[in-house]
């Protein structure tokens, strides 16, 4: 795949690896970027990667824009050789689908949505072709996910699903995005599902939410006082349906600080994944649930 790049303004290059999202594209922003930080070039402020993308601010009275260009080229070329392997974990994230919060939000904004009848799940297994909204949930919950990109608000992380084209769940955002969702909303927009960070504004379908906090400012979340962010791009995702008594359990355990998420290292290697998609998904769960 061929690069496009454009400058924004005098401080930004903004790089476009892909028109669609593919793993392929996320692995050649990440070999990029990383190149670029570990250079350590005086000039460069701030590189920003996304879904297929990547932006990178820079001081132009430091370094020529166009001398920028050159090196983030050559990395470019670098990356496009480079065998693509990441040592990375799996993330065991468990759900409450179809909850009372998002369907309590989700039925003030039904103006808002395609399907004012529906709820947003059983929109999402309809378009799809599901029969029922617990087969749409068996496979949004089946197949790992991919942590392409964190930010848009704090902590948020965007999950590409990890299933041959044909599989993968597509569903479109509201018609107007709504002015309030829950935090800790699983939600899906486009061929992304995600999880609200924080209480706020948004406009992706509502399909249940998470016990597990993924984002503390203040740190005193056990799991999150090294970092008060728990994703990063690279990241494997596994959600594990449950109940409204797992829910309630886990949160009581994340309050007194006894809950840990299960996760696994991992060595996630694209070539295999892509000659065997549902054969490397196999493998990434027995790791994660190995004892």
């Amino acid at each position: 795949m061929s690069c496009r790049y454009t400058f924004g303004g005098d401080e930004h290059l903004f790089v476009e690896v892909d028109e669609a999202m593919s793993l392929e594209a996320f692995f050649i922003s990440l070999a990029v970027t990383n190149a670029i930080r570990e250079a350590s070039i005086e000039g460069v402020t701030e590189i920003c990667p996304a879904n297929a993308s990547f932006q990178i601010k820079f001081n132009p009275d430091i370094i020529h824009p166009d001398k920028l260009l050159a090196i983030v080229k050559e990395a470019e070329a670098a990356a496009q050789q480079t065998e693509a392997k990441l040592n990375t974990r799996i993330v065991e994230i468990p759900v409450y689908y179809q909850d009372p919060w998002t369907h309590e939000t989700l039925m003030r904004f039904r103006e808002r949505h395609q399907d004012p009848d529906a709820t947003d799940i059983e929109y999402a297994a309809r378009i799809n072709g599901y029969k029922d909204v617990e087969a749409f949930i068996e496979a949004h919950s089946g197949a790992p996910w991919f942590v392409s990109m964190v930010g848009f608000v704090s902590g948020l992380p965007f999950l590409y699903q990890m299933a041959p084209h044909a599989r993968q769940i597509e569903v479109p955002k509201y018609l107007r995005p709504r002015t309030d969702t829950p935090r800790l909303t699983v939600g899906y927009g486009g061929c992304f599902s995600c999880i609200y960070s924080v209480r706020g504004a948004g406009g992706y379908q509502m399909f249940g939410i998470t016990p597990m906090p993924i984002y503390d400012p203040r740190q005193a979340v056990s799991y999150l006082k090294d970092f008060m962010v728990f994703f990063r791009p690279g990241d494997i995702v596994k959600w594990k349906p449950i109940s409204r008594e797992e829910y309630d359990a886990i949160l009581k355990d994340v309050e007194a600080n006894r809950f840990a998420p299960k996760q696994r290292d991992v060595v996630f290697d694209l070539a295999a994944y892509s000659a065997d998609i549902d054969g490397t998904n196999a493998k990434l769960m027995e790791a994660l649930y190995a004892d």
